[in-house]
């Protein structure tokens, strides 16, 4: 009764009755959208100088063939390619080769797991011994917790940097694997401590995926993944690539080309055996651009928006580099993290960047997206260890800066635009009377206090006359510019987790320009 006196004094008081059933999250609201009409044009306007920029890194870097392409708000708007896939044949590279592309496997790895835990079929925080028992016990120290699912996600397990070594396993069988671990690990640190990049924890989880679904990861992510995102062609067996589109892997030593020997598929591959084009990985990282921004659409993707937002939160810090230098010279501090399976960057300009690289001999791959800005791109490669992180960096903050993108804004909730407009029509004539305020403003804010500052400021500053859109923070906090006649203020506030969110916190002061 107390709750329903509550909202029928709001209705009474500010005269929307329905306001609740407004609130901040109504069916048809995006919390974040793009403002600004000619963003692909400029986009497209870049792209022969990203062509030129692969091409050039690719002749200083000995690349026998590369592929790349653009993704832009989930679609696939540029390709591009140069060299052979097949030096030997003279086979052209193109955007439908099919390149191995290594670690960049692992995402997909990390993402078949979240969706059984989706399906209430495994916990993150389960102990890995449950799925192996030859690890129980193992561990740098006896005081070491039990390793996790998520420790292997986010390479927390404690296990060494494995490479080059992982990249030689990938046709080692299950019982292989588990015949290691029945020989004991090695450890380099104890359990959840540090961040150390482990093939073999990812390994681990495409046994786990075999064990808890009855089909081996490969068959899984085929089926769950690949199959519904239309990249039915991708597979992990180099043997079921039409020679005609497989690139071969080459090494450049000794000024020239020496093809490597491909490996098959096994257990390994869970960490780095995928094999795909630019064509068809596109899809993929569409998916991931469309994860964005949060909303009330119906789910089309395989897997859940909210999971793969799950995979682009950063869960292992690596490290610091404050003075990170792009090729140009460039400098802009970041801070690296890592997700589960993926890798994760915020520079200085406070952008994100996620994606995975994978090198492997004959390959190197890399893949970026930045959410906020809705672009993405890919470059995969036909030589050893190509380092294709570095040009796609160069490559994102080319489009940034060239194409003059800003990110995503976030949208104004209709309840905080509601008490926005309410709380200028208050600010110059203070009433306890309003019911648009959390039971600890008064308390928090004196109403004489309240009264003595609006006389004060609006003598310095003048009538209103026109008040700003909010700038948002979140869905229920911001702030806006007030115009008045001689000076303008700034009004921010913050409103209740009720529904509807009621004032709880209240800043205003003269803006200085």
């Amino acid at each position: 009764m107390k709750f329903l006196t509550s909202i029928l004094k709001i209705a009474f008081c500010i005269g929307i009755f329905c306001i609740k059933a407004t609130a901040q999250n109504p069916k048809n609201f995006t919390p974040a959208q793009f403002n600004d009409p000619n963003r692909n044009e400029r986009i497209a306007a870049t792209f022969p100088i990203v062509e030129q920029l692969y091409k050039n890194f690719a002749d200083a870097n000995h690349f026998p063939g590369y592929a790349f392409g653009i993704v832009v708000d989930g679609k696939l708007v540029y390709k591009g390619n140069g060299g052979y896939a097949n030096l030997e044949e003279k086979i052209p590279a193109s955007s439908a080769s099919m390149f191995r592309i290594a670690s960049m496997s692992k995402s997909f790895t990390a993402l078949a797991i979240l969706q059984l835990r989706d399906q209430a079929k495994l916990n993150l925080d389960d102990a890995v011994e449950k799925y192996i028992p030859a690890l129980k016990g193992q561990g740098l120290t006896k005081d070491a917790p039990a390793i996790t699912i998520r420790n292997l996600m986010s390479h927390s397990a404690g296990f060494p940097e494995d490479n080059p070594w992982g990249d030689r396993q990938l046709a080692d069988t299950e019982n292989d694997l588990i015949k290691l671990i029945q020989g004991q690990l090695s450890f380099s640190t104890a359990t959840g401590l540090e961040y150390e990049y482990s093939n073999l924890g990812f390994a681990m989880l495409g046994y786990i995926i075999h064990k808890v679904s009855g089909l081996t990861y490969d068959a899984y992510i085929k089926k769950n993944i690949l199959t519904p995102l239309g990249m039915s062609a991708t597979t992990y067996e180099y043997s079921k690539v039409p020679k005609e589109l497989l690139a071969n892997g080459y090494r450049y030593i000794n000024d020239q080309w020496r093809k490597e020997i491909l490996l098959h598929n096994g257990i390994y591959g869970a960490m780095g055996g995928m094999i795909t084009s630019i064509d068809m990985f596109s899809k993929y990282v569409a998916m991931h651009e469309m994860a964005w921004p949060e909303r009330n659409d119906v789910e089309t993707s395989p897997i859940k928006r909210s999971s793969i937002r799950e995979m682009h939160q950063a869960a292992k810090f690596i490290e610091l580099v404050p003075n990170y230098t792009y090729p140009n010279g460039r400098v802009l501090a970041t801070t690296n993290s890592y997700t589960y399976g993926l890798h994760w960057t915020r520079d200085g300009l406070n952008r994100n960047s996620i994606g995975h690289s994978g090198g492997l001999p004959g390959y190197g791959s890399n893949w970026v997206i930045m959410p906020e800005y809705g672009i993405g791109v890919i470059l995969f490669a036909n030589v050893t260890y190509a380092p294709t992180s570095n040009i796609n960096m160069v490559i994102m903050d080319t489009l940034v800066q060239m194409a003059k993108l800003k990110p995503r804004t976030i949208s104004v909730s209709p309840i905080l635009h509601t008490r926005q407009n309410q709380l200028v029509d208050i600010i110059q004539h203070w009433t306890t009377q309003s019911n648009i305020f959390a039971e600890n403003f008064f308390e928090d804010y004196p109403i004489d206090s309240l009264i003595k500052q609006s006389n004060t400021l609006f003598a310095e500053v003048g009538k209103i006359v026109t008040v700003d859109k909010m700038v948002v923070e979140n869905q229920m906090r911001g702030y806006c510019i007030i115009h008045c006649e001689r000076k303008n203020l700034r009004l921010s506030f913050t409103l209740t987790p009720e529904n509807p969110g009621l004032i709880q916190a209240y800043h205003l002061v003269i803006q200085n320009n």
